[in-house]
This record gives C-alpha cells, structure tokens and sequence, in this order.
C-alpha cells in the first residue's frame, strides 16, 4: 500500500470529523459532505490551499515537521494521531529481519513469563502485524486453538475478519475488531515498507467488513479494556484486559487478561483451565 496514499486518506478521515463550530468558525449552513473544507484546513494550518490538496491527493512528499505539527494542531489530533502523521509522511522504514522475521522471535524470558502466569490467566504475546508469536494454554483454551493450527492462522487480524468463529466468540465483535483495525494502521505507519504488513492488509481488503473499518482510518493502541464472550464449553463472562510493550523489544505486545476475584467470570475461567486440563493432549 502507498504511504502517500495512506497519508492522503488519513488526512481527509481527520478533516471529515471536524465541524466548523469545533475549530471557531461561524456556522455556514448545512454542507454536502462533513466536515471542514480543504481551504478552511488550509487556513487553520496556514499552508496554501494547492500544497495541502497535493497532499491529501498524495501528490507531495517529504512534509517538512512544522507543516506536519501545524496540520495536527489544526485537525485537533491527539498523541497517537500525531505520531501517526508523522510516521506516514516520514521515510519508509523496513524491519531488518532473518530467515523467520528479527522482530517475530520470543525470548526466553517471554516464555518463562508466559508458562509463570496462573492456568486460569490466558496471555498472548503479538507483533506489530498482530501475528499471535507465543501464547499459554488459557488464551488458546479460551480460543478453542490446537497445537497443530496452522502458523498462518495464528494473526488476530485473519481471526477477526476470516474466521466466523470470531463473531460468536467475542460478543462485542464489532468494537473490538475496531480496535484491531486501528492498530493495524499504527502498525502501517510506522512500518509502510513491511511485505508481511502489506501482504496481510491486502488481503483482508478483500473482505468488506475490513475495507470499511480500514476507511474510518481509527488510529490508536488500546491499553487497556473490558471483552465479554462467549464461549462454546463455559458460555457467557467477561474479562478485563491489559496491553504492554515488551521492553526488550517495542514492536512485541504482551496481551494479559484477568477475571476479578470471586466474580462469575473468574469461576468461568476457572471451569475453562479444568477442560483444557481434561482435554489434554489438544491443549497441552
């Protein structure tokens, strides 16, 4: 995918979300699409109304910093937007990678850290593509995954779009494939020249769930959350989430969920390690 165009489609998603009354201006009436106008955007960032078309068409390369911070004033970006901006009209970065892909390797103490959690704590580390690198018997009890899944299927974001089971599994489908959707484009702007990244997006382009979520252009890492499910052997509970950039490497995720004490969904959680315990060895 073109970072050019990606930087053209982000800028259009941002103005489209503003209104004039949200940036000082006086009401003109109703509009025939949303949002503020490319000359008013213009105006506000204090740039010629050609310079920014030619952006926004991806007709203009290398951005200067002080036209890039005046565009993400203007269009009331917050940090993560920011930095989001910045990486798609910056330079292309391709990760340095060996026979399996640098970035794609688990350290040991990653694992440790894994096999140390509770059997009632699913936990997952990913990459920046969302590939599911590591994952302990809970998470992939909770996803009803075997060891002998394919490596291909194990991506959130094939999960989310191509597997059906998703949908039944996560009650909440839509909003959380929103957020994954938001992550995969952090993930490309700060990796545009990735092949794996590309690869994949392009492929779920195909699917029209993925290609309107990719549209609204979201753009953000959620840190932390609740996810209610629904699954085949233990029904229905909830789960409260967590998302940590491992320190040894910032393009890992560790993703740790967690039930509250006492509460019906720690007993559900409870019930789940039992069955895959029992079931072993498809969960060993």
């Amino acid at each position: 995918m073109d970072r050019l165009v990606g930087l053209g489609d982000f800028l259009r998603s941002r103005r489209a979300r503003l209104n004039p009354e949200d940036v000082g201006m006086e009401g003109v009436g109703r509009r025939r699409v949303p949002g503020l106008r490319r000359e008013e955007l213009a105006r506000l960032a204090g740039v010629s109304v050609d310079y920014y078309a030619r952006l926004e068409q991806g007709r203009s390369k290398n951005a200067s910093p002080v036209v890039l911070d005046a565009l993400a004033s203007a269009l009331q970006l917050d940090q993560t937007e920011r930095d989001h901006l910045f990486a798609l009209a910056g330079p292309i970065i391709v990760p340095v990678q060996g026979a399996e892909g640098a970035w794609q390797r688990v350290s040991p103490l990653t694992y440790e850290l894994l096999d140390a959690l509770k059997a009632d704590v699913p936990a997952c580390v990913f990459s920046h593509c969302l590939d599911i690198l590591a994952a302990n018997q809970p998470f992939r009890a909770l996803h009803m995954w075997h060891d002998d899944r394919p490596a291909r299927d194990n991506s959130l974001p094939r999960f989310f779009f191509l597997d059906p089971n998703s949908r039944t599994l996560y009650l909440d489908w839509e909003h959380v494939a929103t957020d994954v959707t938001a992550m995969l484009h952090f993930a490309h702007g700060r990796h545009p020249g990735d092949p794996r990244l590309n690869e994949l997006i392009g492929e779920l382009l195909e699917n029209e769930d993925f290609r309107e979520l990719w549209a609204a252009h979201h753009v953000y890492e959620r840190a932390s959350g609740t996810i209610a499910f629904h699954h085949p052997i233990v029904g229905e509970f909830s789960l409260h989430y967590q998302l940590l950039r491992l320190p040894g490497d910032p393009e890992q995720f560790l993703f740790v969920c967690t039930a509250a004490q006492g509460s019906l969904s720690a007993s559900a959680l409870e019930r789940l390690a039992k069955w895959a315990h029992n079931t072993a060895p498809s969960f060993p």
